[in-house]
């Protein structure tokens, strides 16, 4: 039953509507749900914009990058949420990783494993498998490509240790970071990942070039190999 007494967004304080909010006190100082409710635009007969982003989010224990994980499908499932609801969603939660992504590519240099963080969050955290990536440097440490080696299931990838060093030596690349991600959230390195990694190591070193880290990815974390002390 339509709820009579419910205020839509035009009907409040001005001062309480997101948008004005966003004008007149800065965009730090919305919540999470207000500025969903901006993308959202508009809600329903029965419910305001920003009740339905308050619902999505509750329905994602409060946490965009729960939120960011949901594929269109599973947005368009929550009452309210229709496909250009889903797709406008998605589609700033990509333009964030991609700024993000882009900042590290200008910067260039890569010294830390935050930066590979940041370098391929957007690209890695919210996939449902896994995906194995080389990314190649040189002497100054600074970006020269990063690639997709290998594409696999939910808990594996298959990776060809000769298509990394075939590519090292074309891009002239004196130093390699691997990186992959774990869906299942475990970011522990499973033993044939340690395998692995010691495979293209070996490999790198008979070509003098440095494996600097093996990055394992899930959604805004990241466990590194080389500062676990097992490269």
């Amino acid at each position: 039953m339509k709820n009579e007494n419910k205020l839509t967004i035009p009907q409040w304080a001005i001062s309480d509507r997101p948008r004005e909010k966003f004008l007149t006190k800065g965009k730090s100082s919305l919540t999470d749900a207000e500025l969903i409710a901006i993308l959202l635009r508009n809600g329903s007969a029965d419910e305001s914009a920003l009740d339905l982003a308050k619902r999505l989010l509750a329905l994602n224990q409060n946490s965009l990058n729960l939120l960011a994980e949901k594929s269109t499908g599973e947005l368009t499932e929550i009452p309210g949420i229709g496909t250009v609801k889903a797709i406008t969603i998605q589609t700033a939660f990509e333009l964030g990783q991609r700024r993000r992504a882009e900042k590290v590519t200008k910067q260039r240099k890569i010294s830390s494993s935050a930066d590979i963080l940041e370098l391929m969050q957007g690209k890695l955290a919210d996939l449902k498998h896994e995906e194995f990536w080389a990314i190649y440097l040189n002497q100054g440490a600074a970006l020269l490509r990063m690639e997709n080696i290998g594409k696999g299931g939910l808990t594996s990838t298959t990776v060809d240790v000769r298509l990394i060093m075939k590519r090292a030596i074309e891009l002239s690349a004196t130093a390699i970071v691997l990186c992959h991600n774990h869906p299942s959230g475990e970011l522990k390195p499973s033993q044939q990942d340690i395998q692995l990694t010691h495979q293209i190591k070996k490999a790198a070193d008979m070509l003098n070039i440095s494996l600097l880290d093996h990055i394992i990815i899930h959604n805004d974390n990241c466990y590194s190999f080389l500062e676990d002390g097992i490269l």
